[in-house]
């Protein structure tokens, strides 16, 4: 068995599910045994398939396997990876991601200081296509990637994202990690990480903190380069967070409002450029903010609704 070189007191948790992400799940592996500052341990969690599990213990030796046998989903997988995790900090990296070689010692960095709970980094598109003329990058995360508007340099934020993560392990576990009643199965999204990073924030009374460079590379299937999905995506994302107001207390939703107007007003800059190319980009991310708008409408109003119906 290789042994892994621990130099920072950090461990990796990458979740998975299917055997049609196995080569994209070595690629994964394979960026964490090149990082410049090694994890003490990786630990690779899946979802329900002991099929998965068996092969990946044989090539991978030198990782930790576990299998989650309980309820579905990304959220309750990953924290099935933590159950194994004795490091003071636990990272995340998905099936669907190769990190950069000092991706790890830049996202660890920030923890020298005792205020910061947790941190999280740039997302790069890999797009299986060429990125689409229309695709505004305001909206990179339609895509799983980093969006135009996020710090340039390391700075206090609200939330990252679960696929470049990394928290206080004992705070992750004071919360109960990530609700398993919320976040990604299937096709489905809802945003399992913002709701994570607001209750750790407001139980530890600590800081999250982005670092632009640490930095991972995230796959853009070719499907996610449409406008259906786009608009789809969007739509789901307003949905998703009526969803976690209802979970939390307090403005949850205060940064995204912060976020519309800042995109509202790039809209209109592009639609008074008169120029074809900018105005598409406006038009498209009228249409965004508009889904998303109807989606969080929806998830608001359709709960109600049902209540009302069962009375």
């Amino acid at each position: 068995m290789v042994e892994l070189r621990s130099d920072v007191d950090v461990s990796v948790v990458l979740p998975c599910y299917t055997e049609k992400r196995l080569e994209s799940i070595r690629s994964a592996l394979e960026s964490l045994r090149k990082q410049s500052v090694e994890p003490r341990q990786v630990v690779v969690a899946v979802d329900n398939n002991p099929e998965l599990a068996d092969v990946l213990r044989k090539e991978f030796d030198w990782a930790t396997v576990v299998v989650n046998e309980g309820g579905r989903g990304a959220s309750a997988t990953r924290n099935r990876g933590v159950d194994v995790v004795d490091t003071a900090i636990t990272a995340f990296l998905d099936d669907d991601e190769t990190a950069d070689p000092d991706w790890l010692r830049e996202l660890a960095a920030p923890f020298a200081e005792s205020e910061v709970v947790g941190t999280g980094g740039t997302y790069e598109p890999a797009w299986e296509t060429a990125k689409p003329a229309w695709f505004p990058d305001e909206f990179g995360w339609v895509v799983g990637g980093s969006y135009l508007g996020l710090p340039t340099v390391t700075a206090p934020i609200r939330n990252v994202w679960s696929g470049n993560m990394a928290v206080r392990t004992a705070e992750f576990r004071r919360v109960g990690g990530f609700r398993t009643d919320f976040g990604k199965q299937g096709a489905a999204s809802q945003p399992e990480d913002t709701d994570l990073c607001i209750r750790v924030g407001e139980a530890s009374g600590k800081t999250w903190m982005y670092v632009p460079s640490a930095v991972i590379l995230h796959q853009v299937p070719a499907a996610r380069a449409s406008f259906r999905f786009f608009v789809e995506r969007c739509y789901s994302e307003g949905a998703g967070k009526a969803a976690m107001r209802s979970n939390l207390t307090g403005s949850a939703v205060q940064a995204e409002h912060g976020y519309v107007r800042d995109t509202a007003l790039a809209a209109l800059r592009r639609l008074a450029q008169l120029r074809v190319a900018a105005v598409v980009q406006g038009l498209v991310m009228v249409v965004g903010l508009a889904s998303a708008a109807a989606g969080y409408a929806g998830g608001l109003v359709g709960p109600v609704i049902a209540k009302t119906r069962r009375w």
